[in-house]
C-alpha cells in the first residue's frame, strides 16, 4: 500500500482522537449497550440500537485511524532541509496579482487540509502547482472559471 504523507501534527491529532475513542468512548458505548440490554426485549429497544449504531461508528472509525496511521509516512518540516523551496508540510505566503490579497497555507495532508485554518491538501490543485517553487515565483491557479496568478512572498518551514 503507499505510504501517505502526514506532518507530525497530524499525526498527533490522530493518536489522541484514537486514545480519546479506545479508552472513553468505547467503555461509554459499552456501559450503555449493557444497560440497555437489561431493560429486556431488544427488538423495539430504540436505546440498544442507537447504542449498537455509536459503537458501530466508533469501531469504524477506530480502524480508519489504526489505517492510515499504520500506512503514514509522518514528515518533520524541522527535520527536512531548507531550501527555500516548497515542500510538504511548509507554510507559504501568496500575494494575488489581480487584488493584491495576501494567503497563508500550510500544505499537509488529505485528512489534515482544513481550509478555515489555512491548510490544505498536498494533492489540492494550488499545493501542486505551489510545491518546488521559491520566494518570488509566479503560480497559475487554474479553475473553471478563470486564471489566477499569484506570487510566492514567502515560504517558511514552521
Amino acid at each position: 500500500m503507499n505510504r501517505i504523507p502526514m506532518t507530525t501534527e497530524g499525526a498527533e491529532k490522530l493518536k489522541q482522537e484514537l486514545s480519546k475513542l479506545k479508552s472513553e468512548v468505547r467503555p461509554k458505548i459499552i456501559a450503555a449497550i449493557k444497560e440497555a440490554r437489561e431493560k429486556g426485549d431488544l427488538k423495539e429497544n430504540a436505546e440498544y440500537h442507537a447504542a449498537r449504531e455509536q459503537q458501530s461508528f466508533a469501531e469504524g472509525r477506530i480502524k480508519d485511524i489504526e489505517l492510515k496511521l499504520s500506512n503514514a509516512e509522518i514528515i518533520n518540516i524541522n527535520k527536512m532541509p531548507k531550501t527555500g523551496k516548497a515542500v510538504f508540510a511548509s507554510t507559504v505566503v501568496l500575494i494575488n496579482l489581480e487584488n493584491n490579497a495576501r494567503v497563508k497555507y500550510k500544505i499537509v495532508g488529505e485528512d489534515e487540509a482544513e481550509l478555515k485554518e489555512g491548510k490544505i491538501s498536498v494533492m489540492s490543485p494550488l499545493a501542486r502547482s505551489i510545491i518546488g517553487k521559491e520566494k518570488g515565483d509566479i503560480i497559475e491557479l487554474k479553475t473553471p472559471e478563470s486564471v489566477t496568478e499569484y506570487e510566492i512572498k514567502e515560504v517558511k518551514y514552521e
